[in-house]
């Protein structure tokens, strides 16, 4: 199956706004900060433990450092070999067994996350997190991620405020910037919301090529 294909089939579980352009390899260090594309990434998932728990949605928007969206795309994995249907903490990302019923296949919604990734710089609020359950169905179900990156826009917050002095929370960063939600603990808002505040803290930085973006946090 093609992944136009997948897209397709995906139905209710999936919101996909085109199938995107194809983009490999990675930016050269002389391209301005403003033209790099940056695949900001979002996941929900059952629990904390990248062992015995599993991603539930993954949310991906495709942009570049000027804040400008090219693509978005969210969907629901359908984890059918779980019986139980499985949710983990329902009460924070409300996500339900209907909805996963109607979702991705686990395999297919990674090859997707490729075809979104390659080319652009991985980005996540807490890469550490996301990357560590993506990478954890990457390794089980055997399909390699084509990873530039990460980026991680929490460290990014961090590095402004070296005594710990505010929150560096998601939501607490978009406040300051102006930025809000009104989908917290929804995938594809803050994968949206993530990728709001990335050109204030790429310009608090002072970044201006991707050569610069990896000199300081590659």
């Amino acid at each position: 199956m093609s992944l136009r294909d997948v897209a397709k089939s995906a139905a209710a579980g999936v919101h996909d706004t085109a199938m995107p352009r194809l983009v490999a390899g990675v930016p050269d260090a002389a391209m301005p900060i403003s033209q790099v594309r940056f695949a900001v990434v979002d996941t929900e998932t059952t629990g904390l433990s990248t062992d015995n728990d599993r991603v539930l949605q993954i949310g991906v928007v495709v942009a570049r450092g000027d804040g400008s969206v090219e693509h978005q795309f969210v969907t629901y994995l359908k984890r059918l070999s779980w019986g139980f249907g499985h949710v983990g903490a329902f009460h924070i990302h409300g996500i339900t067994r209907r909805q996963l019923r109607h979702g991705m296949k686990p395999t297919e919604a990674l090859e997707m996350l490729n075809v979104l990734i390659d080319g652009c710089v991985f980005t996540a609020h807490n890469a550490k997190f996301d990357l560590g359950f993506l990478r954890s169905d990457s390794i089980r179900l055997e399909v390699p991620l084509k990873l530039t990156g990460p980026l991680c826009t929490l460290n990014l917050s961090r590095r402004l405020d070296p005594n710990r002095t505010m929150s560096h929370k998601l939501r607490d960063v978009a406040a300051r910037l102006g930025k809000s939600t009104d989908r917290p603990h929804d995938a594809l808002a803050d994968a949206q919301l993530t990728g709001a505040v990335l050109p204030s803290l790429l310009a608090a930085h002072r970044i201006t090529t991707y050569g610069e973006l990896t000199a300081h946090f590659g």
